[in-house]
């Protein structure tokens, strides 16, 4: 696999305007996209995602804090690095799909930390919402 670096961050949260306003105004993050229940910042090079979650507050159900950690890897490897996972029955938990204008798969590490391939970067996952 020849993954290039660090995606994104998404995290799951309780309140989308409260954290938006931690992110934005406390850390300084740029607002990228803000959707009804999900959010885009963005802060130098690094980038995340909030979702809005709403229910039980209870850490153990796995609904509040890092949904995914996603890596960047150029498209033209994406296939190959699909083939791989498969090859070491690693769990697909989504994909290979295309998202906006990217290529994405999520996947489980052997502790259940779900991880994510991504072939775009932002600015070209922003010119979906355009």
């Amino acid at each position: 696999m020849q993954v290039k670096g660090f995606n994104h961050l998404t995290i799951n949260v309780k309140d989308l305007k409260r954290s938006l306003d931690f992110y934005h105004q406390v850390l300084g993050m740029e607002i990228r996209h803000r959707g009804r229940t999900d959010a885009y910042l963005e802060w130098g090079t690094a980038w995340i995602c909030l979702v809005e979650k709403r229910g039980d507050t209870n850490q153990t159900n796995g609904m509040f804090g890092v949904d995914h950690i996603a890596f960047y890897m150029e498209e033209e490897h994406f296939m190959e690095a699909v083939k791989v996972l498969q090859d070491h029955h690693v769990d697909i938990v989504r994909g290979p799909v295309q998202r906006g204008v990217g290529w994405s798969i999520n996947f489980l590490d052997p502790d259940g930390v779900q991880l994510e391939l991504h072939t775009s970067n932002l600015e070209e996952r922003m010119k979906v919402w355009e």
